[in-house]
């Protein structure tokens, strides 16, 4: 019920206000699982089988006295060949408008693509271009920390051999003053 009354395209339950209603009838039944979500048509108060494009009914005059046989040829008479070229046409040109818009989201889809690609593209180059200039800060400060701890080991050497210098001339001087004094 709920399927049919989506493909109906109704708002209110149909079949809960008796506008509709559910049938036991086998023949409508297997028309109805050979062709699933698709509304089947027939003609209003005819008996005929159910159909995606129903035809009109043949007796529109309303004489329900004439004979069977009249009306089946009547109605062999009446009934036109099927519009199946005009059906093929539109089945044709839906196709067609279905290629364009499957070609249309794909050439859409591929222009999304390509964007996204320039912009991981980008984003890389960006990258790289960051740790490009990272690295080469590091190198410089690698080379200037080398150069201040070899400033400071020169220093501390200097640093030592003024002090053993120191230490010989307070030991020269402090043994003159020593001997000046008496």
């Amino acid at each position: 019920m709920k399927a049919a009354l989506e493909a109906w395209g109704a708002d209110s339950n149909l079949f809960h206000q008796g506008a509709a209603k559910q049938s036991e009838d086998p023949d409508v039944i297997a028309a109805t699982m050979a062709a699933p979500g698709v509304v089947l048509k027939r003609p209003v108060g005819s008996s005929g089988p159910f159909m995606e494009h129903a035809e009109l009914p043949t007796d529109l005059t309303g004489d329900r006295g004439s004979k069977r046989s009249d009306r089946k040829s009547q109605g062999r008479q009446a009934h036109k060949p099927s519009r199946r070229g005009n059906d093929d046409a539109a089945d044709r040109k839906a196709a067609r408008a279905f290629e364009k818009e499957q070609d249309r989201r794909a050439r859409e889809q591929a222009k999304e693509e390509a964007a996204l690609e320039k912009e991981r593209e980008r984003r890389q180059h960006a990258i790289d271009k960051a740790q490009g200039a990272l690295d080469t800060a590091r190198r410089k400060h690698d080379e200037r920390v080398a150069g201040i701890r070899a400033e400071l080991e020169a220093l501390e050497e200097e640093s030592q051999t003024e002090e053993a210098r120191w230490q010989k001339e307070m030991a020269r001087l402090q043994a003159a003053l020593r001997r000046a004094r008496g």
